[in-house]
């Protein structure tokens, strides 16, 4: 072997190393080998796992025939035939091929893809027009080719399965995180409404009507969050399989949020919240559920950023609706910002604040069914800010 020929090997087997199985890196991986190897088609064909069959991955007319790109179905029944045998076989052109057509005189070269010794994953096919004959020398360079391909593809594979493999970790320890979260967010309230029932009906103590009143208060309230979590957690559900009713119609946006804004308010008397409503259309949805996204983006700004002014801004552009809310608290760090409107989500941080981590993923979700858009940006020391798009008919 010349040195040509060993520093494009070494470069082929490089080149496999660092690439992934992308039509990109196919084609460096073939540019490098036709250095060494010479051909004018080229067809990867792999196996479908669920149907048993050759599917062709990849075709590339380079040489002579780069006018006539080599389509699907070319060299299928050849590749086929490398794929059943698991052998590397040659086909000649037809003895009454026309000679001053090459074109009309293929010589292909098939090589079976796969780990040695095992079932093979596809087939590598290989064409000349016209000849040279393929020869010993250029089958056993062809047949190295056809490994390093091999190992490109099982490698992107591994990473795919490693990938998925992470995800279902991650959301595998989401949910386990979810299940011991809601336990925790169950019992509180649960505690309080147990502790101060049995507190009102025990008969060895009198209470006043000030703290009989308290009593009940808490009672109340956490009656409510208890509710609110359960519903949360059913809503979410019914979210994830397409489940949850919507009823939409003309709706005015503006209207809703001042509505949303002066019930936080009586709730929240020191909260200070700016609200600037341009002159915009109104949008197609459903109120009820768009009035829960922004109560939901008052209670994650009054967790995370208590006390913080709250501007919110509306505005129209084209054939959309744009809503921006932004508090001035801590922020989101990078690595959380990607991950918020995920299902069971919870920033870390603060462990005094409460909740399942569903509030953004409701809105994303209700968001998604408007066929709109929400986004959260978080400039360091700068608060959170979160984006909604709407469109204004979304029919069109």
């Amino acid at each position: 072997m010349d040195d040509l020929a060993f520093e494009s090997l070494y470069e082929l087997i490089q080149t496999s190393a660092q690439a992934g199985n992308s039509r990109s890196a196919i084609e460096k991986f073939l540019t490098v080998l036709r250095k060494v190897f010479v051909f004018d088609n080229v067809a990867v064909y792999l196996e479908d796992e669920r149907t048993a069959s050759l599917e062709i991955m990849y075709a590339r007319a380079i040489g002579r025939a780069r006018n006539a790109e080599a389509d699907a179905a070319w060299g299928e029944t050849f590749a086929s035939q490398v794929f059943a045998k698991g052998l590397i076989l040659t086909q000649d052109p037809p003895p009454d091929a026309p000679l001053e057509d090459r074109l009309q005189r293929p010589y292909m070269l098939g090589l079976p893809m796969g780990a040695e010794g095992a079932t093979p994953r596809g087939a590598l096919v290989f064409v000349r027009f016209g000849g040279p004959v393929y020869e010993n020398e250029h089958i056993r360079v062809a047949k190295i080719a056809a490994d390093l391909l091999s190992v490109l593809f099982e490698r992107a594979e591994w990473r795919g399965t490693k990938s998925e493999l992470n995800e279902l970790k991650r959301q595998m320890q989401l949910q386990e995180d979810f299940v011991s979260t809601i336990s925790h967010e169950l019992r509180t309230p649960l505690g309080f409404i147990k502790g101060y029932s049995t507190s009102l009906l025990r008969k060895d103590t009198q209470w006043d009507d000030a703290t009989r009143d308290e009593f009940l208060v808490i009672i109340d309230e956490e009656a409510d969050r208890l509710s609110l979590l359960i519903e949360n957690v059913l809503e979410s559900a019914r979210l994830q399989s397409k489940t949850l009713p919507l009823r939409f119609q003309p709706l005015r946006l503006d209207a809703v949020l001042r509505d949303v804004v002066t019930r936080i308010r009586s709730r929240y008397k020191d909260l200070e919240v700016t609200m600037q409503a341009n002159s915009i259309p109104p949008i197609h949805g459903d109120g009820v559920r768009i009035a829960q996204i922004f109560e939901n983006l008052f209670t994650n700004a009054l967790k995370y950023a208590p006390g913080s002014p709250i501007t919110i801004t509306l505005d129209s552009s084209g054939d959309a609706v744009t809503i921006v809310f932004k508090d001035h608290g801590p922020g989101i760090t990078p690595e959380s910002l990607p991950l918020i409107f995920e299902r069971f989500y919870r920033v870390t941080g603060d462990k005094t604040v409460t909740g399942s981590g569903l509030g953004l993923y409701i809105c994303k979700q209700i968001i998604q069914a408007h066929r709109g858009k929400i986004w959260a940006e978080s400039p360091p020391g700068e608060g959170v800010a979160f984006f909604i798009e709407l469109p204004i008919n979304p029919a069109n």
